[in-house]
């Protein structure tokens, strides 16, 4: 009898745990689909070209400021949840955000957006993004922490789905500062209630689908299998290895240029095709965006590492490589899904890949440094769009360097292929 109730006890205890972690997980994706509305930036950039006499350099930098402190605040805010818990950094991320767009509803010049948007939005979102995944990923075993970290990132690249048609009608029917001022109380009120449900499960937690083998020695051991070393380096150790500088550039070369398309959508649509709703096309890459992310981790699950950056460099390079003959709304459509598919990918390979060469027990700062690289890739890519434009009038150009990056990001993978498997156990024995 006593048995039998202790059994439903913790068979009551298991399925609340659970349930705990579902809300965590879908709160911290609920988050990013508030602060991906970054992705809705070109809806914003036309108008801001078209009835500010902005030009498109211009127009790019607050939206390249953004995706450089979004990169810059990942590894600090990574950090900082683990010591005071994900729920105060999201908390700060929604007094950011709110200030972030109320301030660029007050100062509507370049350097008043950079500031705004760029730096107090850009720090909302590094700080919100590195606290989501986290906790999701401890309330689950390894069986389902990949669905878990792909709903929870996806959220932040469908955002636009929502955010660019909310922009576009929101901007025609009370201007861009009142838009602003909008998004901003939302964010606020909607982030700051969400991370109220987003906790790290209690000390000695076990969860309820782990595998046998790791259910009791994940909690003194790193990795399962045999030498620790090559699944426990520190941010120290990776930096001195040569796979971390490869997979940095890679990741900036494939980030540069999905970021470049998302930064100048909507002026590349009326530009070649004529499309007046571009933020329709920007709705369309979100969704796209999203599914790479969940299509790149099966990738990677069933072909491995090698195959799934080669097919995702190689995919994006040729896309580019025709970019520029996207002339009417079908094929614009066509190369709009092929580069979100390809720019969502490397969001899902790229943590699974820092995880598989450095891995899991210090992933989230290794992973906030390799993350810099979509920062960089954020900066250069809208800037480069944008200052190509403005000089040549087409964005061929900006097409035919985006193509060569990749195919050296193609290069880059075969080049770490050959090192990957080397320098996770020989390396940790070299340092000190």
């Amino acid at each position: 009898m006593g048995i039998a109730s202790t059994m439903q006890q913790h068979a009551a205890v298991s399925a609340g745990e659970s349930n705990k972690g579902w809300r965590v997980t879908f709160a911290g994706t609920g988050v990013n689909l508030v602060l991906g509305v970054l992705y809705a930036w070109s809806v914003i950039a036309l108008y801001l070209r078209d009835n500010l006499a902005w030009t498109a350099t211009q127009t790019q930098i607050p939206y390249m400021v953004a995706c450089g402190m979004f990169a810059l605040l990942m590894v600090p805010g990574g950090r900082l949840q683990d010591r005071i818990g994900p729920r105060f950094v999201i908390m700060a991320a929604a007094v950011f955000a709110g200030l972030g767009f109320i301030g660029s509803a007050t100062f509507m010049t370049v350097a008043g957006l950079s500031i705004c948007f760029g730096v107090l939005f850009g720090t909302a979102i590094g700080l919100g993004y590195s606290s989501t995944t986290p906790p999701a990923m401890k309330w689950f075993g390894p069986q389902r922490r990949g669905l878990v970290t792909g709903l929870v990132v996806s959220g932040f690249g469908v955002a636009a789905v929502y955010a660019a048609p909310v922009a576009d009608f929101l901007i025609g029917r009370i201007g861009i500062e009142q838009t602003f001022f909008v998004f901003g109380i939302a964010a606020f009120i909607i982030i700051m209630l969400l991370a109220q449900v987003i906790t790290n499960p209690p000390a000695g937690y076990v969860p309820p689908d782990a595998t046998k083998g790791e259910q009791k020695a994940d909690q003194k051991t790193p990795a399962p299998k045999p030498a620790p070393a090559a699944v426990s380096l520190d941010w120290n150790e990776m930096v001195r290895t040569p796979q971390f500088y490869l997979l940095w550039a890679m990741f900036c070369f494939g980030s540069l240029a999905g970021l470049m398309i998302i930064g100048q959508l909507a002026s590349i649509a009326i530009q070649q095709s004529g499309v007046a709703l571009g933020f329709v096309l920007v709705a369309v890459l979100a969704i796209f965006n999203a599914a790479g992310r969940i299509a790149g981790g099966v990738a990677f699950d069933r072909m491995g590492q090698t195959p799934t950056l080669l097919l995702i460099f190689a995919v994006q390079a040729l896309n580019f490589l025709f970019f520029n003959m996207y002339v009417n709304p079908i094929t614009l459509l066509i190369g709009t899904i092929v580069a979100g598919l390809c720019y969502g990918a490397c969001l899902s390979v790229f943590p699974a890949t820092t995880a598989s060469l450095f891995g899991v027990r210090n992933l989230g700062v290794n992973y906030g440094l390799i993350f810099t690289a979509w920062g960089a890739g954020g900066v250069f890519g809208g800037l480069l769009g944008g200052m190509v434009f403005d000089r040549t009038g087409t964005f061929l150009n900006a097409y035919l360097i985006a193509a060569a990056l990749c195919f050296i990001g193609v290069a880059l993978t075969l080049v770490l292929a050959a090192k990957g498997k080397a320098a996770p156990y020989a390396e940790p024995n070299q340092a000190s």
